[in-house]
């Protein structure tokens, strides 16, 4: 799991039936200075991605988020997704150097 930011929605006109009622979010992951202050100005060098949202994550929200064949875990049937948000962060707490 890794973690990151939302910074956006996406929005699709057509959706596979089994994906229906949840929305995709643009995510961009934390960079170790965002942990330590989440409200840093400073970005990573990883680039965004799309997650799949059943949870409701907002803007400027700190997800947890699984990628690969983790992704599709909760679903009872194959889902062709490969990012998952598995989690909003309430608080983070960074005990790093």
């Amino acid at each position: 799991m890794r973690f990151g930011k939302v910074v956006g929605n996406v929005v699709l006109n057509h959706a596979l039936s089994e994906l229906e009622g949840s929305r995709w979010i643009l995510v961009k992951p934390m960079s170790k200075a965002q942990f330590a202050d989440t409200n840093s100005d400073e970005q990573s060098n990883d680039p965004s991605l799309v997650v799949y949202d059943r949870l409701g994550a907002k803007n400027g929200d700190v997800v947890g988020f699984t990628e690969g064949g983790e992704a599709m875990l909760p679903f009872e049937e194959r889902i062709p997704i490969d990012a998952y948000n598995a989690i909003i962060v309430e608080r983070v707490n960074y005990f790093g150097d």
